[in-house]
């Protein structure tokens, strides 16, 4: 039996849109997850996940990958900074 090698990653993984797609997914659930335990730490986890995905949106722009795809991303990744927000203001007031 002949096992496929995965240690080359395929171009899907590797492209622009997709890497923002995935970052995307990251921060939602890193969102949900500082929703569903609002502790600094969640939160500060759920900052870095959109911060990393606002630099695949950045890139995904620069190359100008499927825009359509590329501004719903954006929408849903300004969607879960203004949440994040909302539990950080929830933890600063148990501090």
């Amino acid at each position: 039996m002949i096992v496929a090698n995965d240690s080359n990653p395929s171009w899907k993984k590797n492209h622009p849109s997709s890497q923002l797609g995935n970052a995307v997914e990251k921060a939602d659930r890193s969102v949900k997850q500082a929703m569903s335990h609002p502790e600094e730490i969640a939160v500060e986890h759920a900052f870095n996940a959109i911060f990393r995905a606002e630099n695949a949106f950045a890139n995904a722009v620069e190359l100008n990958e499927h825009m359509d795809t590329v501004q719903q991303n954006k929408k849903q990744l300004n969607d879960l900074s203004q949440q994040l927000k909302g539990v950080q203001k929830e933890v600063n007031k148990k501090e």
